[in-house]
């Protein structure tokens, strides 16, 4: 069993405080599913549907790379963490 489990609603890693999937559980979640990569996509988009509705203010896309994306890279590519940061209040709004 990881330590490296996501602590909600903030979804962070238990184990090591960064954004989860840290890269820690990337690296054992590739291991656990080499032979089943859709099995893993579906595994994460589930949670990434958990994360949508705990953070309404985080961008699609960087939810995305941040939980299904890096899926499709190879194993030695460069992990980039992305943290999603709600807007400023007011920035989105048209001038």
């Amino acid at each position: 069993m990881t330590t490296h489990g996501p602590v909600l609603p903030i979804w962070s890693c238990g184990g090591c405080d960064l954004p989860w999937p840290c890269p820690t559980r990337r690296r054992e979640l590739r291991a656990e599913y080499a032979d089943a990569p859709v099995s893993l996509a579906l595994y994460l988009g589930g949670y990434l549907v958990q994360a949508a509705e705990d953070m309404p203010w985080a961008p699609a896309g960087a939810l995305h790379r941040r939980f299904v994306g890096w899926t499709r890279q190879p194993p030695d590519a460069p992990q980039r963490m992305t943290a999603a940061v709600p807007a400023e209040s007011g920035r989105d709004e048209p001038r």
